[in-house]
């Protein structure tokens, strides 16, 4: 593996790129960093579902069974930015982010998914979370008391730093919630420990 010192450019791959790869059955693992409950709603086939907090937790196994092309996927691009971001910490650096996420393959000319039950994704919900929170914190500073106002001063900068840190507490949070619980959650032992183990000389010459 490459170390992080000599990390060649990252490029993000288009939807139809993907697509193409998987027609001419190059040498690839596509892991999916988002949560189990948006895994089964839907995923690309094919992918491995590994979300971001046990992907951090366990960065060096995880690498050690991947090759060298490694698409990471998400709901926008923001978590598999993430991801990539902790591979390249332990010298996996020649990862890819898939472009517009698991929704922009979807929409994509023959992109292949697996649907499942209906639920919002985890992004959406923090946007619902934080958009109703400032709500409320107005509303109620407006007809209970001016300090309510201050719950929409505290979202406000909570978003920014998220922005700034590109972290979401509010997703984290949300994330443990019963609805955004899959029947099996993702552990060490069923997502890592199973993933096939590649070679990078295998992911090269793919």
């Amino acid at each position: 593996m490459t170390s992080p010192s000599k990390a060649t450019a990252v490029t993000a791959l288009a939807p139809e790129t993907l697509q193409s790869w998987f027609k001419e059955h190059q040498d690839l693992v596509v892991i999916d960093v988002r949560s189990a409950a948006e895994f089964e709603s839907m995923h690309i086939r094919g992918s491995y579902n590994v979300p971001l907090p046990l992907l951090s937790e366990h960065t060096d196994e995880l690498a050690a069974r991947l090759g060298s092309r490694v698409v990471l996927v998400c709901q926008s691009g923001v978590r598999a930015e993430q991801a990539r971001q902790r591979m390249a910490t332990v010298g996996l650096d020649t990862a890819y982010v898939l472009t517009g996420g698991v929704p922009g393959f979807a929409t994509a000319v023959g992109g292949d998914v697996v649907k499942g039950k209906d639920r919002w994704d985890l992004e959406r919900q923090v946007r619902l979370a934080a958009g109703s929170l400032v709500m409320l914190g107005l509303v109620g500073g407006k007809f209970v008391s001016p300090k309510v106002r201050m719950l929409a001063g505290a979202i406000g900068t909570g978003l920014t730093f998220s922005a700034a840190t590109n972290t979401c507490a509010m997703g984290k949070a949300l994330s443990a919630m019963p609805w955004n619980k899959a029947a099996q959650e993702p552990t060490r032992e069923s997502a890592i420990l199973q993933l096939p183990v590649q070679t990078a000389e295998a992911g090269a010459a793919a």
